[in-house]
C-alpha cells in the first residue's frame, strides 16, 4: 500500500470521530469507554482495509500463474534471441500449465521492447528475454536510457551463453592468434574487422581484443553478422568476431579459419579451437548471453517459481538438444548469481566503451 493510501485511511478514521473525541485530554482514561459503539466498527474497517492488499497479493501469488504469460523479445522474429525464447517458452509453459506467448518488440537498439517490460505490471505475467545488448552494452554506449538495467529489472535466470569465434580468411596467411597479432602490429590500422554495427557486442569484443593485444584495427560496421561474414569470405574485411552459428559452417568447410574463442573455456561446439587465454591473453572472457528477467518489484515468490521452472526446463533432454544445436551453452543460474553476472558484464562493457570512445548517437 502506498504512503498516500495510509494517509487517506488515517484521515478517514479521524473524520468519523466527533471533534471532541479527536482532541480528548490526557485525563480521558480510554476513548473506547466513551465511544464504544462508534470506534469499534471504525477500527475493524481500518484493519480490514490495511489487510486487504496483503491478502490479495498473497492470493495472487499462491495461484500464479492463472493466465498466459508474455515473454518479450526486444528483437525481430527469426534471430537467435527469438529462437531461444521460443524453445524455453514451450517447455516452461508446458510445466506450469499456462501458455507463454513470445512477443517480438524489436527496434531502437532493443530499447523499445526492454522499456515495454520495464513499464509492465510487476506481477510475473510480462517477462523479458534479456541479452547483453539491451542490458549490459546499451548503458555503456548510450548517454541516456529510459530504463536502468540494474534497478528496473528482477533477474530470474541466466539461461544460455555463447562465445564469439575470431575467424579470418585463409588468404590472410595466418593460422594462429599469435601470427595474427604479429601481422596487425606490423601494419597498424591496415586490418579491417567487421561487426554487427556500432556498439554491438562483437564491436566491443573486438575493441577489447585490440586493447589486450596492443594492436589497432579499423572498424567496418554492417547491418548484421551474416553480412560481415559474407564480406570476410569475399576478402573485403580481414577478421570477424562471429557468433558460432554464423561462422562454424564456413570453418568446417575450410572457407574460414577460427583462430580463437572468446570464452574462458573451450566451446563444446568448437572443441579444437583454442581460447584467447590459451593463446597468450589470460583471463580473456567475453561471451554473449541470454536470460529471463521480470520488472523490478515482482514478488520474490513469483521469481523463485519461475527460476525453478526455467532451471528444470533447461535440464530437459529435448530442450538441451534444441539449444545446443544452436551452439548455445546451457547455464540455468539462480537469480542472485544472474544479478552479479549482469553487474560485472555492465562494468566490463562500460570500461571497453570508454577506452575505445564508442558512443551511439
Amino acid at each position: 500500500m502506498l504512503e498516500s493510501d495510509h494517509q487517506c485511511l488515517r484521515w478517514t478514521l479521524h473524520e468519523i470521530l466527533p471533534y471532541g473525541a479527536a482532541k480528548q485530554s490526557s485525563q480521558t482514561p480510554d476513548i473506547m469507554h466513551i465511544y464504544p459503539n462508534r470506534l469499534a466498527p471504525a477500527l475493524v474497517l481500518l484493519a480490514s482495509a490495511l489487510a486487504f492488499p496483503v491478502a490479495n497479493d498473497v492470493a495472487h501469488t499462491a495461484d500464479y500463474p492463472s493466465r498466459s504469460i508474455h515473454l518479450i523479445v526486444p528483437y525481430a522474429a527469426g534471430g537467435a534471441a527469438d529462437s531461444i525464447a521460443r524453445v524455453i517458452a514451450k517447455r516452461v509453459g508446458k510445466a506450469i500449465g499456462q501458455t507463454i506467448v513470445v512477443e517480438n518488440r524489436g527496434g531502437g537498439g532493443s530499447i523499445i521492447g526492454t522499456e515495454f517490460v520495464n513499464k509492465a505490471e510487476p506481477d510475473g505475467y510480462t517477462l523479458l528475454l534479456g541479452q547483453s545488448g539491451p542490458i549490459s552494452i546499451n548503458p555503456a554506449v548510450y548517454k541516456t536510457l529510459p530504463y536502468d538495467p540494474v534497478k528496473d529489472f528482477a533477474p530470474i535466470s541466466l539461461t544460455t551463453t555463447y562465445p564469439y569465434l575470431m575467424v579470418v580468411n585463409p588468404a590472410l596467411g595466418v593460422k594462429t592468434l599469435q601470427e595474427f597479432v604479429a601481422l596487425a602490429k606490423s601494419k597498424p590500422g591496415a586490418l579491417n574487422y567487421g561487426t554487427t554495427g556500432v556498439g554491438a557486442a562483437n564491436h566491443l569484443v573486438a575493441e577489447l581484443f585490440d586493447f589486450k593485444a596492443g594492436i589497432k584495427m579499423t572498424h567496418i560496421p554492417y547491418r548484421g553478422t551474416a553480412l560481415a561474414v559474407a564480406d570476410l569470405l569475399a576478402g573485403q574485411v580481414q577478421v570477424v568476431f562471429s557468433d558460432p552459428i554464423s561462422a562454424l559452417p564456413h570453418v568446417n568447410s575450410g572457407a574460414l579459419i577460427a583462430l580463437a574463442v572468446t570464452s574462458q573455456d573451450r566451446s563444446p561446439v568448437a572443441p579444437l579451437v583454442p581460447t584467447m587465454s590459451e593463446s597468450g591473453y589470460p583471463g580473456f572472457d567475453a561471451v554473449g548471453w541470454h536470460g529471463i528477467l521480470a520488472p523490478a518489484r515482482t514478488p520474490p515468490e513469483v521469481v523463485a517459481r519461475l527460476n525453478a521452472e526455467i532451471v528444470e526446463a533447461l535440464k530437459d533432454p529435448e530442450t538441451k538438444t534444441l539449444l545446443e544445436s544452436q551452439a548455445m551453452q546451457i547455464v540455468g543460474s539462480s537469480p542472485e548469481s544472474f544479478a552479479d553476472f549482469i553487474k560485472q558484464d555492465i562494468a566490463i562493457c562500460k570500461q571497453v566503451a570508454d577506452q575505445a570512445g564508442i558512443e551511439v548517437r
